[in-house]
């Protein structure tokens, strides 16, 4: 697991199991209860109570979320199922502007009375933290867009599907690991269904539907001879899609070395080839140390993308306002206000967007009211911009948000949250393959793996899931002990090859981790496949 994932122990009663890297939060709630939806009319009553309120108590700006948050779990291990949970969070978090000072106040009761003094509070804090100020907020100009809605596009609503056939899902997954030569396996649905409600004195009432679903396995099989043992996780990627991501169709086939598809999952397959390459790396020969050329799998790159892209990219880490997790920043803005600072190869085009249809962060509108779109971070290899929020924007000289706030839930404040970050694809027709028969001595990394990277993020190791020797052209056979070390500026000016859009594919997770205390969003990293040449390649097997 990542290193910002967690293990939580989750539990109903006395019925516990292990989840790897999922927070549960929030109380249980009956599946059918799930379906339902809160009215609206409803929402922006009880929005404009805190609005009203939090005006007669002084406040010059308020934007109020209501958020109710969904959560379901069906968990298997073997030939059991482990653990069923359906949770709901719901509640509300007003923000405030008085005397130049954000204040921030969150309830669970709805009822006008709780909801006013909510407001009253969030102002007293506002007010008081004016104290301290040396200048006032300043805010991005943000026009109200009235009463809209967004929905996600899912084409099949996961909540609707009955848990058995989850379940049997699952334990056909499980079945299939087994039989293919896996010893433990546990597999998992996770589903999440945000409900989120905007208001504020812009004038916005927005009503955003947002669903996401993961479906993920852990393999483990073990040589009895020796004990030694080897994993291998599932290459499916959490996803902004309803259940219609696990019904992969012939179109979306990749031609790989392994069962990797494009824009749907096929976990069944997946399973059956993971429980014979985990017994393949037990065989696999360890990697010789050296310089590598890599071809980098969109399942591996998302990550890499993630740590080394969108991290230092984000402002307020630049900025040194933020170093939780992951740090700051070695983008700073000597670097952006050059206009040549060179941060990749010319074929290094990185664009931030909030907008792509399937990804994780894609919502109509951010937990500011800003409508979101997209912008360049990285152009033709050379830094143009960070990820900016309203109170942010003037720093660049921008006249507008970029659409980036977030709130992991209505109990939290809302701050600058990573949009998804994407590698665009190569211009010229290119394939895997043709990438491929280019390196003479290389290694094709599909997955991804543990990771360690400092905190400016610029120095970097990388591991992964499968590795595949490169010789001449072909690959030849598993290598298993590898791990890559580079920096960020000198690993993308590497990049000497980017398959077309054919090839481009979404990765990401559910647990980006930020701030004090900690929240955790959910973002999508998209790329094709990608070529890196001369890569520092290390043996994790071998004491330095």
């Amino acid at each position: 697991m990542k290193r910002r994932d967690f293990l939580y122990l989750t539990g109903m009663g006395a019925t516990a199991a292990m989840i790897p890297g999922i927070p549960v939060i929030g109380r249980p709630i009956d599946p059918e209860r799930m379906l339902e939806s809160v009215d609206p009319a409803l929402k922006k009553q009880m929005a404009d109570v805190a609005l009203n309120a939090a005006r007669s108590q002084g406040a010059t700006y308020t934007d109020v979320r209501i958020g109710r948050y969904l959560n379901q779990f069906v968990v298997t291990r073997e030939d059991k199922v482990q653990n069923i949970v359906n949770t709901e969070s719901y509640g509300m978090g007003i923000r405030v502007i008085a005397n130049g000072g954000w204040g921030f106040a969150a309830t669970d009761k709805l009822d006008n009375d709780s909801i006013a003094q909510a407001a009253k509070l969030a102002v007293s804090i506002a007010k008081e933290n004016s104290r301290l100020l040396t200048e006032p907020v300043q805010l991005a100009p943000q026009k109200g867009y009235g009463e809209v809605s967004w929905k996600a596009p899912i084409e099949k609503n996961a909540f609707e599907v009955p848990i058995k056939e989850k379940a049997d899902l699952l334990l056909g997954v499980n079945a299939a690991a087994m039989k293919s030569g896996a010893n433990y396996i546990t597999s998992l649905l996770f589903l999440v269904n945000e409900q989120k409600y905007f208001a504020s004195t812009d004038g916005s009432y927005i009503d955003q539907d947002i669903h996401r679903i993961w479906p993920a396995f852990f393999i483990t099989t073990i040589d009895q001879a020796s004990g030694k043992f080897e994993t291998r996780n599932s290459l499916s990627t959490p996803i902004g899609m309803g259940y219609e991501y696990l019904n992969a169709r012939p179109q979306d086939k990749i031609q790989s070395v392994t069962s990797l598809y494009k824009g749907r999952y096929d976990m069944l397959e997946d399973a059956k080839a993971a429980g014979a390459q985990a017994g393949e790396k037990l065989k696999a020969k360890s990697v010789e140390p050296g310089k590598y050329d890599l071809i980098l799998d969109p399942s591996h790159l998302w990550l890499t993308i993630h740590e080394s892209v969108g991290h230092p990219s984000e402002l307020d880490r630049v900025l040194g306002y933020e170093a939780n997790f992951a740090g700051t920043s070695f983008l700073t803005l000597d670097k952006w206000q050059s206009k040549n600072f060179n941060f990749g190869s010319k074929l290094v085009n990185i664009v931030a967007d909030k907008t792509q249809v399937g990804s994780l962060g894609a919502v109509g509108y951010d937990d500011e009211g800003v409508r979101c779109g997209q912008w360049d971070i990285i152009k033709d290899g050379v830094l143009v911009n960070y990820q900016a929020i309203r109170d942010q924007a003037h720093i660049l000289g921008l006249n507008a948000s970029q659409g980036c706030c977030y709130a992991d839930n209505w109990s939290s404040v809302q701050f600058q949250r990573m949009p998804n970050v994407s590698l665009q694809p190569g211009k010229e027709k290119k394939s895997p393959d043709d990438l491929i028969k280019g390196v003479e001595k290389g290694i094709f990394i599909v997955g991804d793996g543990s990771f360690s990277i400092d905190q400016q993020r610029y120095n970097f190791q990388f591991g992964g899931q499968l590795f595949y020797e490169i010789k001449n052209g072909k690959i030849v056979g598993m290598l298993r002990d590898v791990a890559y070390q580079s920096n960020t500026q000198e690993f993308w000016n590497s990049c000497v090859g980017i398959a077309d859009a054919n090839d481009y594919r979404l990765g990401g997770s559910f647990f980006d981790g930020k701030g004090q205390p900690s929240q955790s969003s959910a973002v999508s990293h998209g790329s094709s496949t990608a070529r890196f040449n001369g890569v520092n390649v290390i043996n994790t097997s071998r004491k330095i």
